[in-house]
This record gives C-alpha cells, structure tokens and sequence, in this order.
C-alpha cells in the first residue's frame, strides 16, 4: 500500500498511542507533510469521518475532548450534587437574576411595565408643569384685573396649549391638521364673544359648528373607519376644551381673579410630595383659602375658590393619564387643568355674583 498524500483518511494525531514513520511529502515551500502510516487499523473508519492531516494552529498540541465533557464546561448550569452556601448571619444573600436573555436588560419602567400588561398608569405631571399652570394662572388673573384684552393674550395661549396638548396626550403626533382646527375654534369663538359683549351663548354656538366642520374633514379623509372615528373624537374634544377654555372670557373679571389664584394655589399645593389623597384635600383647601384672600375676605370666594380646584384637580387626573410623557407634562399637564375650570369659573361667577 502505498502513501497516501495529504487529505486522506487516518486517524487523528496521538489518539491510539504511537504510529509507524512517515513519509514526507516534498512541497514547492519545502514545507513536510505528513502521511498515512501503513498497517494501522483505523477505529473511526466506519463513522466515515474525515480528519484534517495537516499541520494547522495547535491540533498536535491538544488532545480531543469528548463533547460531553465540552458541554459541561460552558454550561451555565450549576454542577449537581453540590449544596449551596450557608448566608453569613447579619449578611443578606445577594438577588438571583433571571437567566441571560436575548432582549437584553429587563430593567423596564413603569410606564414601559404598564403597557406590557395591558394597563394604563397614572404619572402625575409634577412640580415644574404645576409651577408653569400657576404662572398661566396668575396672568389670568392679571388680565381680568386689568382689562378685556389684556385678559385675551393670555387665553389665546392657554387655549392653543391645550389644542396640542390633548392630541400629544392621546398619542397623535403630529397632528398638525386637527390642532389647528381646534385651536381656530378658540379663537372664532373668543371674536364672536368680543362682538357679541362676551355673550356665554356664541361658546355653545361656536361649539357645535366645529362639530360638523370636523365630522366633513374626517369624512374626506382617506383613512380605515376606525381611524378616522378615533381622528374625529381627539379633534371633537380637543375644540371643545379650548373652546370652553373662553369661559374666562365670558365671566365677571372678580370671578376670573379669584378661579385663576385658586386654580394656581391649588395645582402647586397638588406637586407637592404627599400621599394622595391627602394631596388632593390639601389642594382643596388651599385653593378655598386663596379664593377667600383674593375675594374680599368672603365665603363666596372660598366657595369660587374650592369649586373651581375640583375642574382643576380633574384636568390634572386627565393629563396624567395613559403613558404620559414629558412633553405631553408640558402640554397637557399645564393646560387641562386651567381649561376644565373655565366654564366653571362663569357658572359660579354667576351663582355668587
């Protein structure tokens, strides 16, 4: 038999002891090869396994390893039959952790957490939202002191905060259409009280022309049905918010004062670091005691003041709703709560006039 040159079968390399000489193999580089050794019974050559004859990068030096003995060493399990350490007394035993993942760090938070069950958390919107409503607030209330259109500039920005804010809230971004037509509602129906010598009615008017005007532009959109019913109500509510948003505007200017320091009075007493409900009772009173000071030393602004924080406590709850975020705290955070006490600064405006 004779030699057999390099890629042949054989077996591997100090597997059965030692073998038979070789015969070099000559090579262009001067580089030796070795052969098969001759009368060697082959133990792998029913597997059909072909072996590499080469000299490659350490196969001489390394013997093989069964793969049994390979898939213990890199398995993660721990080894069996071997008991775990005792705790030291007085040292707490550090936290077992999942097994490794593909998704990588399963550190999530709470807002990420709720949405992954299938349910909604409740962020409030903080310190900083509640400090900016309060600065809304009091230029409200400056406003009205002042006069009617020094009372106007400020409203129109409340009014298009809202319009935003209420879409960023409901996760449409950017809706660039829909906050303009709820914004443009604000603003007809704010000229139509200024011609109308801020009559309450042209709010409702103006209301429900916007109504249809949105239900036309959803209906020439090209969208899925459930789509544009979804578009249809954020626009709806969005108009009406800001639009309600001019019941500052319509109101007694002492009314205005004493609703927008209430409300300013009560969003910054809500941030405040309490559980809550004891937030919320805080609130309650510190808007009534506002209402109380700004309003001559009277019940009737302790009860202007108190009625209106309840709107106010409300839009707050709402804009802290459904995986807020930080902009929508800026947003929605700082305008719903001024927005929902509108109407209600006109009604008991009118009730303890």
């Amino acid at each position: 038999m004779t030699n057999q040159p390099y890629g042949g079968y054989g077996a591997p390399h100090g597997a059965h002891g030692a073998q038979e000489p070789y015969a070099p193999y000559q090579q262009p580089q001067s580089q030796a090869w070795p052969a098969q050794g001759q009368g060697y019974d082959d133990p792998f050559a029913d597997q059909h396994t072909q072996q590499w004859q080469g000299q490659t990068w350490e196969t001489q030096m390394q013997p093989p390893v069964a793969p049994v003995a390979a898939a213990e060493e890199t398995s993660y399990l721990p080894p069996q039959g071997v008991a775990e350490p005792a705790p030291v007394a007085g040292v707490e035993p550090e936290p077992e952790y999942g097994p490794a993942t593909l998704g990588g760090n399963a550190r999530v938070t709470d807002a990420q957490r709720a949405r992954a069950e299938g349910r909604s958390p409740i962020i409030e919107p903080g310190l900083q939202p509640a400090v900016l409503t309060a600065v809304l607030g009091l230029l409200l209330a400056g406003g009205a002191a002042l006069g009617t259109y020094a009372l106007l500039v400020p409203l129109v920005v409340l009014q298009g905060v809202t319009a935003a804010g209420w879409f960023r809230l409901n996760g449409m971004w950017p809706a660039r259409q829909g906050i303009a037509l709820g914004f443009l509602g604000a603003l007809v129906a704010d000229a139509a009280m200024l011609v109308a010598d801020r009559s309450p009615g042209v709010i409702l008017g103006t209301l429900g022309v916007w109504v249809l005007l949105s239900l036309m532009v959803q209906l020439r959109s090209h969208a899925d049905p459930d789509e544009r019913m979804y578009g249809l109500m954020a626009t709806v509510v969005a108009a009406a918010l800001a639009i309600a948003a001019g019941g500052y505007l319509a109101a007694d200017a002492d009314a205005v004062v004493v609703g927008a320091v209430a409300v300013a009075a009560a969003m910054v007493a809500r941030a405040l670091p309490l559980p809550t409900a004891v937030s919320v009772v805080v609130a309650l009173a510190v808007a009534g005691g506002a209402g109380f000071a700004v309003g001559g030393m009277e019940t009737d602004g302790a009860l202007i003041g108190a009625g209106v924080a309840v709107c106010a406590l409300i839009g707050h709850r709402v804009a802290s709703y459904d995986y807020p975020s930080r902009f929508v705290h800026f947003t929605a955070g700082v305008a719903l709560p001024l927005a929902a006490a509108g109407p209600a600064v006109y009604i008991l405006g009118r009730i303890f006039a």
